[in-house]
């Protein structure tokens, strides 16, 4: 006991290297690019679990609720608190642009000629796209919503299967809890990993690229804090029966790890063994709902389509009536879900977005620039949104256990 007091904490370990890192970015500028392969490395890493790690735990957590029923009963609950929390994301992200006007009177001088917006799915592509054909290929290619489904039709096969289907499920259980085992292995290169993802980021934007829209990068910043305090902590004090720093202490590793990798999915490693170790989510519950919140789950990226197209509107000088905001609310809300597996969600999402309101999709370009600067923010809100739905789940199905730790 007396070791385990002196070692430091990982997050500690963690937020030191984020320091550290802004300090070394500051400093060294384009020097501190030397430090970029050590951050890719980091990420491939959390990468490489992704897979085995979602297809494993899921079957698993499906398996182990055993009744169909209850597997509906909790995928309604997850679904219905995603998306409520995602509309409300989008409402705060709009009430921000109205009251800062981020694009008022801007003198739009950025060349977008050469800017190529991302071609949004049709409806039928993301309904089709959802069920696999090849799920070999879906593997290969981490295509998540193919996976959630293919292993939860596969967990639900294995319990109807009965006796034979037990080995399966036995197995599944032994490569979960492999991974989770990885996952503490690729963690513990975590403040190396951040010091130089950290580092090459300042490098590279600094603060001058801030400056001309300090005012979309405040709006969204302080819309992901707003969401979290209001939102997230009065879920945790209704539901939960808990303090929001009980909450927001015990998730702080994930959120951060989110902050600095702007990746759900990457984060997905960290954010179960936090819901499970530190917050007292069943194995059953964080492996069905969190990778499923990793996958649909954007509360950030909608507060910040809400925020990006007042800004755009504003910067072009074009009205966005109230009927148009609520336009806004839908689409983002769907969209939310329908953008899941595709890479650059973010972007999409905001040229689906515009597209609904009327608004030029060229206006994308100008928020193009301070993307990175934005993602970190909405990633970290996300991520931490993915880890309170899954403890309200939890609560409600009387399969949130009392932890110390977090206490």
């Amino acid at each position: 006991m007396s070791e385990d007091r002196k070692k430091i904490p990982l997050i500690w370990k963690i937020a030191i290297g984020f320091v550290l890192g802004i300090i070394a970015g500051a400093v060294f500028k384009e020097r501190a690019q030397v430090l970029a392969p050590i951050g890719k490395i980091f990420i491939t890493l959390l990468k490489m679990l992704i897979v085995p790690l979602v297809f494993s735990s899921l079957v698993v957590g499906t398996a182990s609720l055993g009744d169909p029923r209850k597997l509906g009963r909790i995928g309604a609950k997850t679904i219905g608190l995603y998306l409520a929390t995602t509309a409300v994301a989008i409402v705060i992200g709009l009430l921000l642009g109205n009251i800062l006007q981020p694009g008022s009177g801007m003198a739009l001088s950025v060349d977008t000629s050469g800017f190529k917006a991302p071609v949004p799915p049709s409806t039928v592509d993301v309904l089709m796209g959802i069920f696999p054909d090849n799920i070999a290929r879906s593997l290969t290619e981490a295509n998540m919503l193919q996976i959630i489904v293919f292993a939860l039709f596969f967990g639900v096969s294995a319990v109807l299967a009965g006796e034979k289907g037990k080995p399966v499920i036995a197995f599944m259980d032994s490569v979960a809890e492999t991974m989770y085992k990885l996952t503490r292995i690729v963690m513990a290169f975590a403040p190396y990993g951040v010091f130089a993802l950290i580092a090459t980021t300042v490098a590279r934007y600094g603060l001058s690229v801030l400056a001309p829209f300090a005012k979309v990068i405040l709006a969204v910043y302080l819309g992901c804090f707003l969401h979290a305090l209001l939102v997230y902590s009065g879920l945790i004090m209704l539901f939960v029966k808990k303090s929001p720093l009980w909450y927001f202490s015990a998730v702080r590793e994930s959120t951060l790890t989110a902050f600095v990798t702007r990746s759900s999915s990457a984060t997905l490693p960290v954010t179960m063994r936090v819901a499970q170790e530190n917050l007292g989510v069943s194995e059953g519950i964080s492996s069905f709902v969190l990778p499923l919140g990793a996958t649909i789950n954007m509360d950030g990226t909608a507060l910040y389509q809400g925020v990006c197209a007042l800004f755009v509107a504003q910067a072009y000088g074009l009205p966005l009536s109230v009927g148009a905001q609520v336009g806004i609310i839908l689409t983002a809300t769907l969209a939310s879900i329908g953008t899941a597996g595709v890479p650059g969600a973010g972007l999409i999402m905001l040229t689906l977005v515009l597209t609904a309101a009327g608004l030029p999709i060229e206006g994308v370009a100008l928020v193009a620039g301070i993307d990175a600067i934005l993602d970190m923010a909405r990633t970290a809100l996300n991520v931490t949104g993915d880890s309170c739905v899954a403890a309200v789940v939890a609560k409600t199905e009387g399969e949130l256990s009392e932890v110390e730790r977090a206490a």
